[in-house]
């Protein structure tokens, strides 16, 4: 039993990410640390195998709560939902007003919103804060996206602080926002990890059915990349992934990986409320849906003798260095893409649920500790600098030059890539979107025709104010007429 309230910061959940991060805070000075898991086991094992953290342990919600010093402050790292909520009425009921609730784990930010609603009026403050980084980062240090009241930052921000990943001097943390927008950059940063671990994924298939280079082979080309512009945590990784052998088969190991990739929701969250939105996220879209077509075995089997190009394509010997270069330079045009197409989403989420979120601020703690951390962080950092209003990253002088050096080269990686029957729809659907943006003049007008034609849905006219609608089923005269609410 605790003989004293003298934990700054308590953890509930002991299960890996939640033991790691309390290791981290236990590491920092100023902090000690008060830790409770469901099962005591769990709570036991950890403080005998690390003695140095000095934990102060608790095998009941009282002993914990009386372990905190005040204002007391815990981080939930439990699974979210019903588990999560679980734990918060456990603390509110124990809680004083000022007191402060974290909840440090994947949650959806509409619950965040909630939680934070129903728990505001008592006093207590309830902060949803994405971490990213995975097992190692919570050891070593992650990013961290924490949202929740400006007051509440006051006593959580250096806490935070001492335990965040380090990006040249600066702790990769900032307060994101009010009540749900912590989870809400947390849940865009993943959206945008799966379009980014989707593109390499392409880049690799490409080099390899083009070039029949090895997994050894390709692993030192992504090595190569991870020197220049797309140096990042996830180019460094496929290299390692590439080059490691099955020790029972003695194969590469990604050749005997079921090729069926997983997923834990928060990509298909972030479509989901891009759609809501009204935000084309069409690359990040395109790699959820990649992993769903990938688990559809039966359905993959069934399809597997549709026919394809009639002739298989290889790079001839003399051009596979050029080949590569190409699927470098689109797999970085393509990357740019993500990250704008995510940073439209994070502008646009701001705007309807009232945050003050500093998108310069967000790629700077996105530079280390998380998954998608790469060097290129720093220029979407400058771009949001030299112009906060910027309308879309994709515009700002350093990502449109980048993108018109890499354009043409983009361009003949999905028309190869097409003829020749190998799937890209990560890197289509970003020059799709390229294209889109840039157009004078789209074919939405067609569409707007034909809603009016079926639905009188009405369509505005290039040469006048107003609203307008043709009497399709009468004369075919226009009239102008009041907007339609469909």
């Amino acid at each position: 039993m605790p003989a004293s309230a003298s934990a700054n910061i308590g953890v509930v959940g002991l299960a890996v990410m939640g033991s790691n991060l309390a290791r981290n805070l236990a590491s920092r000075e100023g902090n000690t640390v008060a830790v409770f898991n469901r099962s005591p086991e769990r709570t036991r094992t950890l403080t005998s195998e690390h003695p140095e953290a000095g934990f102060v342990a608790s095998e009941g919600y009282d002993d914990f709560v009386a372990s905190l010093a005040k204002p007391r402050t815990a981080i939930i790292m439990v699974q979210a939902g019903k588990g999560t909520d679980a734990v918060i009425s456990e603390l509110v009921a124990r809680f004083e007003p000022g007191d402060i609730i974290v909840d440090g784990g994947n949650a959806n930010f509409h619950d965040t919103i909630r939680r934070e609603g129903e728990i505001a009026p008592t006093g207590i403050h309830f902060v949803g804060t994405g971490i990213s980084g995975g097992e190692e980062g919570a050891l070593n240090g992650p990013s961290i996206m924490p949202g929740g009241s400006a007051e509440s930052y006051e006593t959580l921000g250096p806490i935070l602080a001492s335990i965040a990943a380090i990006a040249e001097g600066e702790p990769c943390v900032t307060h994101v926002g009010t009540d749900g927008a912590g989870h809400f950059v947390k849940m865009v940063h993943n959206g945008i990890e799966y379009a980014d671990m989707q593109l390499i994924a392409e880049a690799y298939d490409l080099i390899r059915q083009g070039t029949g280079k090895s997994p050894a082979e390709i692993a030192d080309i992504f090595a190569e990349w991870n020197t220049g512009e797309l140096e990042s945590y996830l180019i460094e990784i496929t290299a390692e992934v590439l080059r490691q052998t099955d020790a029972s088969t003695g194969r590469p190991l990604v050749d005997v990986i079921l090729d069926e990739a997983g997923a834990k929701g928060t990509g298909a969250w972030t479509v989901q409320n891009a759609l809501d939105l009204g935000v084309p996220t069409s690359g990040i879209a395109e790699a959820v849906f990649a992993r769903s077509l990938s688990s559809k075995r039966a359905q993959r089997e069934a399809a597997s003798d549709l026919p394809g190009p009639a002739q298989a394509w290889t790079v001839a010997d003399g051009d596979a260095d050029a080949f590569i270069e190409d699927v470098r330079l689109a797999l970085y045009a393509s990357k740019i893409i993500a990250y704008s197409q995510g940073f439209d989403e994070i502008i646009a989420g701001a705007e309807q649920y009232g945050w003050d979120v500093k998108k310069g601020d967000i790629a700077k703690i996105w530079r280390a500790g998380c998954i998608i951390r790469a060097r290129f962080l720093n220029r979407i950092a400058d771009a949001y600098a030299d112009d906060p209003a910027l309308v879309a990253l994709v515009v700002a002088p350093y990502f449109r030059d980048a993108v018109a050096g890499a354009q043409e080269a983009w361009r003949r990686v999905v028309a190869i890539a097409a003829q020749s029957g190998i799937p890209t729809p990560a890197f289509s659907s970003s020059l799709a979107y390229y294209d889109g943006l840039r157009a004078q003049r789209l074919p939405a007008a067609l569409i707007q025709g034909q809603r009016d034609f079926f639905g009188a849905h009405t369509y505005k006219r290039i040469d006048k104010e107003g609203v307008f609608h043709t009497l399709w089923s009468g004369d075919h005269s226009e009239i102008e007429t009041t907007p339609s609410s469909h």
